[in-house]
């Protein structure tokens, strides 16, 4: 039987009554994401919500995370005042294990690395019933596709890529810790009611062009800022050709483009996946209430009416795409490649492919980019760069050993590595190159942003699908078009790779794991939850304080950020991941990788007090400790990324009092708002140039601070001069709570008290 399925029944037997009550208030067909949205109201709908502008609060159905984020999550919801979590929840350990050398040897020094760190989030996990994903298990998007997703369901989760679920017609959202935390405790989560766009997929996809192609070509229509604040919703004869998992693959890469999620309707694709996974009863009632688990015809037929966007694509018409680098909205089709990399000087030996990730580790990718491997091995070509497999949870590696594609990508010279993340954050020990050289990768993953991968400034990812990054592995070249071009085999051969093929679902059914999971029990509220006191990775929390009610004066500048300032830029992954549970010590990468406007680099602030240039953190705890609270200036877009919340934790931990910026990213802002910092957006753009290194910023009247109304800053020049410029917030009633009583999780503790 499917987990948690009586909450599923529940879900679906309020759906009709729900719904029908949505209509006799707005009076007007709805979109799939509407369904969702309204009936997952906390109280219920008395009114048409105004996209962009209302808060709402949301009764989500279940909690997923990730533990370098469950970390932090699990560590607030301590001080929540409940003794278990209010809704399905569960925790993932996928982000902590590195690549290195293989599967088998990786996995096992990651368990040795991370004992206490597994450790506490399997004791925390039982005491709060909590289910328990064990390390190896798989990454958190794929086990959640693969046991918990349900149309028409709605989800949180503490990764930004936690919209993979939308490939189930669920609306899932990537949010910080503290957001998980409202929901387990038993209170509504609020969100800023959406915008919504519309893609509408005519044709059939054929050749080589896969479902990431969608998603690559949407991210070059819609840029990193495009989808945010806003649904994507996609539909269409041609949606409804795309595989369950390939739909999976759209809506998590839905991250790069800054929507707040993505989602298919339920169609049969969804129930013939839901069969395969042994949830044949979630399938049933799908099937039973398909009529609400997608939009209403009127939408369709007019989309541009019900949609404040919509892009239609002709997948027979579209090519294979490879988007990067350094951004993953840099959409190329691959015939522009060689144009591409002659122009702009890209390195065009691929040095490692790797495929597989949460984005593209399903059983049809794997099948169809062993189907790549197995024909160039026949036609006697090699691999001519290194080339790694990732799978995306035990399940599917399971299945892909039984029936061969495993055997067939190892013969081939491919490396296994961990049911886990891996190179996509960050976690990979390359050892091929030297930090500083200059190469090119290509990948499967979602994220290609500087240094995402391994470190390396002079790395150039380009993102892909699996098959077209398994053919570019055997050609060893960036410029190589596998639908147009001919390679040479060792024979001095000429060979053209045909297309790709794959089964969608295996045809004898997935190898379930059940040795990977723990499930909650009410018998475990008894046990201990201990982080040794001298432990450098776990360390309890301590509230932060409450507002004082007085203006901040004289605040000095920590830092103006110029440019791209992601979350990676402000709390950095890779071997800073082992700190997630301890805020003193992973708060030492603060805005390390961030662009210092003054000085045109990155890692070093000046101390105005004692003019010595040192990491930002240091003068952060000098500011601190001298009783001087600061802020950041930054640019637009500013925290885009993933959704770590420590890169808001951080910053109020270390005594900061407000972030000043052109534009918030969605989930940053939020975050920052639950921690109890000041998130402000300059009304004037050009204001920002004002900002001079020795500044000192005042915001006053804060005990006005009210929904929409500005905010006054006077900023004092060191020759003596001050300007008054006008701040922007988007903070409504009760996140204007949440600043006041110093973060929003203390305002749940006292209410649940």
């Amino acid at each position: 039987m499917t987990a948690n399925i009586d909450m599923i029944e529940k879900v679906y037997a309020g759906l009709e009554s729900k719904l029908e009550k949505v209509r006799a208030v707005l009076n007007r067909p709805l979109t799939y994401a509407e369904k969702i949205l309204y009936s997952h109201l906390w109280e219920g709908t008395s009114q048409e919500y105004q996209k962009g502008k209302d808060y709402v609060d949301l009764a989500p159905d279940r909690v997923a995370m990730q533990d370098a984020t469950a970390q932090m999550a699990l560590l607030q919801f301590m001080h929540s005042g409940r003794k278990s979590v209010a809704v399905p929840s569960t925790t993932h350990c996928d982000h902590l294990i590195q690549a290195q050398v293989g599967a088998e040897d990786d996995l096992l020094r990651a368990k040795d690395e991370n004992k206490e760190v597994y450790d506490f989030l399997e004791s925390i996990s039982k005491k709060f019933g909590v289910g328990f994903w064990k390390p190896g298990a798989g990454i958190i998007h794929q086990v959640v596709l693969e046991n918990y997703a349900f149309p028409g369901g709605m989800m949180i989760g503490t990764d930004s890529h936690t919209p993979n679920a939308g490939g189930l017609g669920m609306i899932a959202i990537g949010v910080g810790g503290a957001d998980a935390v409202d929901v387990m405790a038993g209170m509504p989560w609020e969100l800023k009611w959406p915008k919504l766009i519309g893609v509408k997929l005519t044709g059939k996809l054929s050749g080589w062009t896969s479902p990431k192609d969608v998603i690559l070509k949407v991210a070059g229509i819609l840029t990193v800022k495009g989808g945010t604040g806003s649904i994507v919703e996609y539909f269409g004869e041609g949606a409804n050709s795309i595989s369950c998992t390939g739909k999976g693959t759209i809506c998590n890469m839905g991250a790069e483009i800054g929507a707040t999620t993505s989602l298919f309707e339920f169609d049969d694709k969804m129930a013939a996946y839901l069969r395969k996974t042994e949830r044949e009863d979630v399938a049933e009632l799908a099937e039973k209430h398909a009529a609400h688990l997608r939009a209403d015809d009127e939408v369709y037929t007019n989309p541009e009416k019900y949609f404040d966007q919509v892009i239609e694509i002709n997948l027979s018409e579209l090519e294979p795409h490879l988007n990067g680098p350094f951004t993953p909205d840099l959409a190329w089709p691959l015939s522009k490649m060689k144009e591409a990399v002659k122009e702009k000087d890209y390195p065009d030996n691929i040095s490692v492919a790797l495929i597989g990730s949460c984005t593209n580790s399903s059983y049809e990718d794997i099948d169809r980019a062993a189907n790549i491997a197995k024909q160039a091995m026949d036609k006697g070509l090699k691999l001519k760069s290194q080339y790694t497999i990732t799978p995306g949870s035990e399940q599917v590696r399971a299945t892909i050993e039984r029936d061969g594609q495993l055997k067939t990508l190892t013969d081939a010279g491919g490396v296994v590595l961990a049911n886990a993340c891996g190179p996509c954050i960050g976690m990979w020990k390359r050892m091929d190159i030297q930090t500083g050289e200059k190469n090119t990768i290509v990948t499967s993953f979602n994220r290609n942003f500087a240094k995402r991968n391994d470190g390396n400034p002079e790395t150039l990812a380009f993102v892909g699908s699996p098959e077209i990054t398994t053919a570019l592995a055997f050609a060893g070249s960036l410029s190589f078009n596998p639908e147009t071009d001919e390679l040479e085999n060792e024979s001095g051969e000429k060979i053209k790779l045909d297309s790709p093929y794959g089964d969608e679902l295996p045809l004898n059914g997935f190898i379930k794991d059940n040795e990977g999971y723990i499930a909650p029990s009410e018998e475990n509220q008894n046990v201990e939850v201990i982080i040794q006191p001298d432990s450098k990775r776990l360390q309890f929390l301590e509230t932060f304080e409450e507002w004082d009610g007085n203006d901040y004066n004289d605040l000095p500048i920590l830092l103006k950020a110029k440019g791209k300032c992601t979350t990676d830029h402000i709390s950095m992954a890779g071997p800073w991941l082992r700190f997630r549970g301890h805020l003193d010590n992973i708060s030492q990468n603060l805005l390390l990788g961030a662009i210092n406007a003054y000085t045109n680099e990155a890692g070093q602030v000046k101390n105005v007090v004692t003019a010595e240039t040192k990491q930002p953190h240091e003068v952060a705890r000098d500011y601190k400790a001298q009783g001087l609270g600061w802020v950041v200036v930054g640019d637009e877009n500013y925290g885009e990324g993933s959704s770590r919340e420590h890169a808001a934790m951080e910053p109020r931990f270390l005594g900061g009092k407000a972030i000043i910026v052109k534009s918030f990213a969605r989930i940053h802002e939020t975050n920052l708002k639950k921690q109890g910092m000041l998130p402000l957006t300059f009304a004037d753009p050009n204001d920002y140039d004002k900002f001079k290194e020795d500044d000192r910023i005042s915001l006053v009247d804060l005990n006005e601070l009210a929904p929409g109304k500005k905010v006054k800053a006077l900023l004092k020049h060191s020759d003596g001069s001050t300007e008054e410029i006008y701040l922007n917030h988007t903070m409504n009633e009760n996140q204007i709570e949440w600043f006041k009583a110093g973060s929003a999780l203390n305002l749940i503790a006292s209410q649940n008290n």
